[in-house]
């Protein structure tokens, strides 16, 4: 099923499921957080889904950047409470199938080479919610989003890797006051911490993110992917243990052909064409 506005064509990659997936001929996927009904709260066939998007994003050359949005009212509002209670005894060995989906999710996003834009709406609570804010690379945000960990409400402890991508993102104490004291932040909050990168109108959230998503697919792609896996990676080292990597990076990108297209377009004074490769 493809769909056509403005000489956008739109393949439907996913559909029917938890999990939507699109792509737009522009390179822009658009992962679709599809249980509204339950606040896209987090179940295991959810997660299984959200896995064989993101796994369709790693494998189709096509894709060049990410959108991940939430269908109805909230982005998610982490796990599905009322599906963990419904397994009574057998909550645990759910949760550990659960949270292993989830970190694999996670890691997932991190790890694409295509930079991963979150639009947040309502919602981002929870290990689920507020961990894909975390794992994506930039993050929109409407003025009306709230943002929680609500992981010790519900007895629980941070997963989806927060408990070392929140502090590393917004300073320790600042972490350990949204987990500890369970404390909500709204979205000029969240700016202001450096969660989140843009607050916007809540009715222009989809059309601005999608306008950011379009921009950076139709940029150097292979530049934007090892930029993003030196940033992530440099997460667990010290500088001068990445200044190598860093220098072995450049000196690869150098002999592309979007390198050399963007030195002439700077030497012509024009806009670069870049094609990902």
């Amino acid at each position: 099923m493809s769909t056509t506005t403005d000489e956008i064509t739109t393949e439907a990659l996913i559909a029917d499921a938890a999990v939507l997936l699109d792509l737009e001929s522009t390179g822009v996927a658009r992962i679709r957080l599809n249980r509204p009904d339950a606040a896209n709260g987090m179940s295991v066939p959810f997660l299984e889904a959200l896995n064989a998007a993101i796994l369709r994003c790693l494998e189709d050359q096509r894709v060049r950047a990410v959108l991940m949005t939430g269908e109805g009212k909230h982005f998610c509002a982490g796990g599905d409470i009322r599906d963990f209670a419904s397994k009574g005894e057998g909550l645990p060995d759910y949760l550990r199938v659960a949270t292993t989906l989830l970190q694999t999710a996670a890691s997932g996003l991190m790890r694409l080479q295509a930079p991963v834009i979150a639009a947040v709406h309502g919602f981002a609570a929870g290990g689920g919610g507020l961990g894909l804010v975390c794992a994506a690379d930039l993050v929109y945000a409407g003025e009306s989003t709230k943002f929680m960990s609500a992981a010790t409400r519900a007895g629980m402890a941070p997963d989806a890797g927060t408990s070392v991508t929140l502090s590393r993102i917004v300073g320790f104490r600042r972490a350990m006051e949204i987990v500890l004291a369970d404390r909500v932040l709204t979205a000029q909050e969240a700016l202001e911490d450096g969660l989140i990168n843009w607050v916007v109108p809540d009715d222009r959230l989809v059309e601005e993110a999608l306008a950011f998503a379009r921009r950076i697919a139709a940029g150097p792609t292979l530049a934007y992917g090892e930029a993003k896996r030196l940033m992530w990676e440099g997460l667990d080292g010290t500088a001068e243990a990445r200044m190598p990597d860093e220098a072995r990076t450049v000196s690869r990108l150098s002999g592309t052909h979007d390198a050399r297209e963007g030195l002439a377009a700077v030497i012509e004074r024009r806009e670069p064409r870049y094609e990902g490769r």
